[in-house]
């Protein structure tokens, strides 16, 4: 397994976002999480897809953009003509998923389907076939800052073993910083989504080589 960081700019200073962008690039991120609330299906808002749009003038790198919203299927065009390379939504807020897959692979991007912490991970394997990333919530999303939630642990063995050699990513979110990152790595996930434990870090550049390598 090949580690790889997955910045949340939720948790960067928006009024430098280009450098905040350029930081965790020269650092080595390939791809960049974003976090769409819509004040419903989560207790918060955030920014939408003419803001993303403005974003991806700004930087070439892969963008996964976490759909926290009511009725997904309802908002998975603007987000894919936003320039989102990856378009995740939760299982708990859809109610028709094999729709909304085709919705997004039918446009050339790529499908995530995301879980939440007590949601049991068998619930996924109907799906496994067509998506092609997998996210696991490690708190219950809505707000950044919280602590990680170590039963979901067991949630990340459980579907790094379903995967098999399909060619799904496997990412966590949340509660995630140096002390919780090393047993996430354990469990063999492939994509470790990192928001105040790397941007509010005095060094962004070397808190990024530290949770890599821990």
């Amino acid at each position: 397994m090949k580690k790889n960081i997955s910045p949340s700019i939720l948790s960067a200073d928006f009024t430098n976002i280009i450098e905040q962008i350029k930081i965790v690039e020269r650092a080595g991120a390939t791809r960049l999480h974003i976090d769409v609330m819509d004040g419903h299906f989560v207790p918060n808002l955030t920014f939408g897809p003419f803001i993303i749009k403005q974003i991806r003038a700004l930087t070439k790198i892969h963008f996964e953009t976490h759909l926290m919203i009511e009725n997904p299927d309802k908002y998975l065009q603007h987000y894919i003509d936003s320039g989102s390379d990856t378009v995740i939504f939760h299982y708990e807020a859809s109610n028709d998923i094999e729709r909304d897959i085709n919705i997004i692979k039918k446009n050339n991007v790529l499908a995530g389907l995301a879980i939440n912490p007590d949601t049991n991970p068998e619930v996924l394997i109907p799906y496994l076939d067509n998506i092609d990333y997998i996210l696991i919530m490690s708190v219950y999303p809505g707000f950044g800052g919280q602590s990680f939630i170590e039963k979901t642990l067991e949630t990340m063995k459980r579907l790094v073993d379903l995967k098999e050699q399909r060619n799904i990513l496997i990412g966590v979110d949340g509660g995630i910083n140096l002390n919780t990152i090393k047993k996430v790595y354990k469990t063999g996930i492939d994509i470790t989504i990192v928001g105040s434990a790397l941007y509010k870090a005095e060094n962004i550049n070397d808190q990024f080589k530290k949770l890599l390598n821990a």
